[in-house]
């Protein structure tokens, strides 16, 4: 057999690769191998898709919709996985065909940016949005039901309301760890005077939120910054969506960066700061799978008014019942996405155990099989549409390093900084504990990223005539994670990017010594 593209005299390598083409959208490449292998499609230096390969020749393909990086520069290489034999690098232009071969570009890649066509955002502010009940099923597990509560204290705003519902709970602790919450304004805790299963306790979280939409939170996990700002803009960006489900370390199908494994998050960093890093650099695209997990589940109000709640006779302890909810959803016409910016710790099996999960996992299965025939071959028809494989690639960039952003400091919550004074204030607050935005209106729209050194360097500019464009300052402020806004009262643009703030739930600030070290 003799390599692709080779001299028939060579030896041959036990793996060959060959570029063929690159149309600007579609990438093709041949695989010569002695044996069956897996091929490594990488991306920028990190691993964008894996390829089943037999021995001998075999062509293959991928389409780019649009550029995972967000940028235009892309460098394809490939890889054996099984017997680490790189090829060359080929660089080349997203929407650009290339001679084969020839790169297109030089200079080391850019870092990631943010994706074409997002993002997506809700046309009302989120105060005008149906309220949100953060409905928690409990039963024993007290340490992982302190850290979950611990966690949904720090990071969930104040207008949420708690629903907090114990099963039943023969731990003793689980009482007075549950009554020192109920003191908090707006926690509603409940209690089943004897265990009616996981899904009955949903149930009864979901009618007790009234008109409120709804988000299903394990008592195992753990939230992050702007979790449930993220999750309301994620569910709001379009009326087709029904449910939104966050990404974890260790939730199945919502794994990333690799599905169906637990994927620890950087050692190095903390879980804010993990958590941090996937708001920042995950990206706003959301792909749509059949169904959503309720470790973290959002539910519109609407979509519980059209279909009911979750059907505790099917599956009384879990296991199935969001699954079954969401195929009803999609029977409504109603879409179940994944919001890839929310990373939620999940430890799973907290309550249950792995001996019994598995067990209600195949008793699900089961019941999801006769009413849903084509249920399983659903999921895995988008299980690793691009949108979800961009997900993942990014996530598994930014746990590699490979994107740089974080080499100098760990992830930080980002300030913006508003007003015609906007750069000289930016220079005075690069700080360590703050990543620094300046935005200014004159005599362009100009976005700005200051170093900690007290450089800037512009991201975005935009020319305007009259007046600011609301809506670029709304996707700026979403598409670069902007936690913080300082915008001194007496400046009136400042005023104006405040409000635009504080309609998203980014907190405001109007002197900056409200802004506090670290958040």
């Amino acid at each position: 057999m003799q390599a692709a593209g080779g001299d028939a005299d060579r030896p041959l390598e036990p793996v060959h690769f060959a570029w063929l083409r690159w149309d600007g959208r579609t990438l093709h490449w041949r695989v010569t191998c002695l044996l069956a292998t897996t091929i490594e499609l990488h991306l920028d230096g990190v691993v964008f898709q894996r390829f089943a390969c037999d021995a001998g020749d075999t062509e293959l393909d991928c389409a780019f919709d649009y550029s995972p990086t967000g940028n235009a520069e892309l460098a394809f290489a490939l890889a054996d996985a099984d017997r680490s034999t790189a090829g060359a690098a080929w660089r080349v232009l997203h929407g650009v065909p290339a001679r084969c071969g020839v790169d297109q570009w030089t200079q080391p890649p850019p870092h990631l940016s943010v994706l074409d066509g997002t993002p997506r955002l809700p046309a009302r502010a989120l105060a005008a949005l149906p309220e949100v009940a953060v409905v928690v099923p409990i039963y024993n597990a007290t340490d992982s039901v302190r850290r979950c509560l611990d966690a949904l204290e720090r990071w969930t705003p104040a207008s949420a309301r708690w629903i907090l519902v114990d099963d039943a709970s023969t731990d003793p602790a689980i009482a007075p760890l549950l009554a020192r919450y109920a003191q908090r304004a707006g926690v509603q805790v409940l209690r089943h005077d004897a265990n009616r299963g996981y899904t009955r306790a949903v149930n009864t979280g979901i009618s007790a939120a009234d008109d409120a939409d709804v988000v299903l939170l394990n008592s195992d996990t753990e939230v992050g910054p702007r979790w449930l700002e993220s999750l309301r803009i994620a569910a709001y960006g379009d009326d087709t969506i029904g449910t939104v489900t966050a990404v974890s370390d260790n939730a199945g199908a919502f794994s990333v960066p690799e599905l169906e494994r637990y994927c620890p998050t950087p050692s190095q960093w903390s879980l804010v700061e993990a958590q941090r890093a996937v708001l920042q650099q995950a990206g706003l695209r959301f792909p749509e799978l059949p169904t959503g997990n309720g470790f973290c589940l959002f539910v519109k109000r609407e979509l519980i008014a059209r279909i009911g709640l979750m059907d505790a006779a099917a599956f009384p302890a879990g296991y199935g019942e969001e699954n079954d909810f969401c195929q009803r959803a999609i029977r409504a016409g109603y879409r179940n996405v994944i919001a890839g910016n929310v990373l939620v710790r999940h430890e799973r099996s907290a309550s249950f155990g792995d001996e019994r999960r598995a067990a209600l996992g195949v008793q699900g299965m089961t019941v999801l099989r006769q009413r849903y025939p084509r249920y399983e071959a659903d999921v895995g028809a988008t299980l690793y549409s691009f949108e979800r494989r961009v997900l993942d690639y990014r996530v598994r960039r930014t746990w590699a390093g490979g994107d740089a952003r974080y080499a100098q400091h760990a992830p930080r919550p980002r300030l913006l900084i508003a007003g015609r004074d906007a750069a000289d204030a930016a220079t005075a607050r690069s700080r360590r504990d703050h990543e620094v935005f300046a935005l200014q209106e004159q005599p362009s729209l100009r976005l700005t990223r200051w170093a900690d050194t007290g450089a800037g360097a512009d991201i975005a500019a935009v020319a305007t005539a009259h007046a600011p464009p609301v809506e670029q300052i709304r996707a700026w402020l979403v598409a670069c994670a902007i936690e913080q806004v300082l915008a001194p009262a007496s400046d009136q643009f400042a005023a104006m990017v405040g409000t635009l703030a504080a309609d998203l739930g980014i907190a405001v600030a109007y002197d900056p010594a409200q802004v506090p070290a670290r958040a």
